[in-house]
């Protein structure tokens, strides 16, 4: 990443727990966003320059405030996630690079305790499997 500082090399057998990742604390450009998950450091949406105001409270109601980056989906959707991937509330949110500060262009999938879920697509479907939320991402 160009404007991110790079975190010590690591090898793949010492993998850090997602929660546990550290956090960068320089700010980072759309352009920076790696288009795969990041198994060293998290991204903070607060330091992306380009993020628009409603991603910053995507875990607000659940009381999560770090919202962190997680991977490009097609070519278009940056994901993101407030809260643990499993078993406690969650959200992911996507942003349309290509309408970055439009909220109708901004879809969520809210993740409950239960492993159960829902969140609507860019194909105007309500999705309850996370998987299919993501498939209509990358599909439209």
């Amino acid at each position: 990443m160009n404007g991110t500082p790079e975190p010590p090399a690591s090898s793949p057998e010492q993998v850090i727990p997602a929660d546990e990742r550290p956090v960068v604390t320089a700010p980072f450009h759309t352009a920076d966003l790696p288009p795969t998950p990041q198994r060293d450091r998290r991204l903070p949406a607060h330091l992306w320059v380009e993020c628009p105001p409603h991603l910053l409270t995507l875990g607000a109601d659940f009381g999560v405030d770090l919202v962190a980056y997680k991977r490009l989906i097609g070519r278009r959707w940056l994901l993101w996630r407030a809260g643990p991937a499993v078993h406690a509330d969650a959200r992911y949110g996507a942003v349309d690079t290509e309408a970055i500060d439009d909220p109708a262009r901004f879809f969520v999938y809210r993740l409950y305790p239960d492993g159960t879920g829902s969140g609507k697509g860019p194909d105007g479907i309500e999705h309850t499997r996370f998987r299919s939320w993501k498939e209509s991402l990358r599909d439209n």
